[in-house]
């Protein structure tokens, strides 16, 4: 049974939030609000709640999770390397719309799909998903809609598409244009652009001048 709580802007946020924590930490999967599109979390640490978020969303481990977190401090646990680079993309566009695909920690104990030793990781610009991430720590968290179809505006699109495979949704306003982050792959000789999105490819270049554009 999957239970819906209202933390649009002027609510209280709290039951929603620790309602969200809880089934998190149960390894169930939880509809959440970002600055980008509503997203679909499930511990980043635990295979099970992993693979029953791609199973929820009908998308095999080719296509791994991305992971967010509530605090920049935390890619240092994450990465194997936090290049000045790096550095300079997370204290200019973070929190925001910027996911950076780099290598992962290799001390790191988790399963997130085929990742060829990668993590894409974004820090986002939301009250309520960083409310819940500086409880529980890195999430997974992918698009909150089934594969094929387009990411869910609001919460009940979110359930109409994902139902009972999701415990908890968290109902925040409604996203006016949903537009996915923008990806950056750091984990190369120079950067590359792998998907447009909330950050331009013109505010990126001021940061990364021999940026490789889409093709």
């Amino acid at each position: 049974m999957s239970t819906t709580y209202d933390v649009r802007e002027g609510h209280d946020a709290t039951a929603g939030v620790e309602a969200a924590v809880a089934a998190l930490r149960r390894g169930e999967l939880v509809v959440l609000p970002t600055d980008t599109v509503y997203g679909i979390a499930a511990d980043a640490f635990s295979p099970a709640a992993v693979a029953a978020l791609l199973e929820a969303k009908g998308r095999g481990r080719d296509m791994p999770v991305p992971v967010l977190v509530g605090a920049w401090r935390t890619l240092d646990g994450l990465a194997e390397d936090v290049t000045p680079r790096v550095r300079s993309l997370v204290e200019t566009f973070w929190p925001g719309g910027l996911t950076l695909l780099v290598r992962a920690a290799p001390s790191l104990l988790w399963d997130l799909g085929e990742t060829r030793g990668t993590v894409a990781v974004r820090m986002p610009l939301h009250p309520v998903a960083l409310a819940v991430l500086e409880q529980t720590g890195p999430l997974a968290v992918s698009s909150a809609n089934r594969s094929g179809l387009a990411p869910a505006p609001d919460a009940a699109e979110a359930a109409r598409q994902l139902g009972t495979a999701v415990q908890v949704y968290l109902d925040g306003d409604r996203t006016a244009e949903p537009v996915a982050s923008t990806i950056v792959d750091l984990t190369g000789a120079r950067p590359r652009l792998l998907r447009a999105g909330a950050v331009s490819e013109k505010e990126l270049l001021e940061v990364l001048p021999d940026l490789e554009p889409l093709p």
